[in-house]
């Protein structure tokens, strides 16, 4: 499928898709409108890059804090190098978990290399889940750490695209 969007416009989409869909009855049009383009070749270029495997899916990226779930903590564990993998996909496909992966450890002061982030509304909610989830899948005696965030600096979905100006100067 081409794309009837030129690099700039499409550039120019790809940002504004970064910051978020805008509020309105028929979003595409808007960002249609906002790069110099119509609805159709919005939607053909958004598809188009699906299927180029540049993103899975849209979604929203929810202001957890705001819903009530103000019990936020990291998971961190020291997992064998073999099973990093295995257990890496079970606790990223289990219940509570938002987000799973794998760091490099940093030793002999940071010895976790497997990262599980889990939300509650309730501390108490939250270290439940948490042994819940160890038991569960034969982790209770893994060396691990629980780390509760105490203040949010920023939340937003992933910004990859490259300055506007790398574009257009080319």
């Amino acid at each position: 499928m081409n794309s009837c969007l030129n690099e700039l416009q499409a550039m120019q989409l790809r940002r504004l898709l970064e910051t978020g869909l805008p509020l309105a009855a028929r979003p595409y049009q808007r960002l249609a409108e906002q790069i110099g383009s119509v609805e159709e070749h919005v939607l053909q270029q958004i598809q188009r890059w699906q299927e180029e495997g540049l993103f899975r899916r849209v979604g929203l990226v929810l202001k957890h804090r705001a819903l009530g779930f103000r019990a936020n903590a990291m998971l961190v564990m020291d997992i064998p190098d073999a099973q990093v993998d295995e257990i890496g996909r079970r606790l990223g496909q289990a219940a509570g978990v938002n987000l799973c992966y794998q760091r490099p450890r940093r030793l002999p002061q940071w010895p976790y290399n497997l990262f599980c982030m889990v939300h509650g509304r309730e501390r108490e909610q939250v270290c439940q889940l948490i042994e819940r989830l160890l038991a569960d899948n034969g982790l209770s005696e893994v060396p691990h750490q629980l780390l509760f965030s105490t203040r949010a600096f920023k939340q937003c979905g992933g910004r990859f695209a490259p300055p506007l100006r790398e574009v257009v100067n080319g």
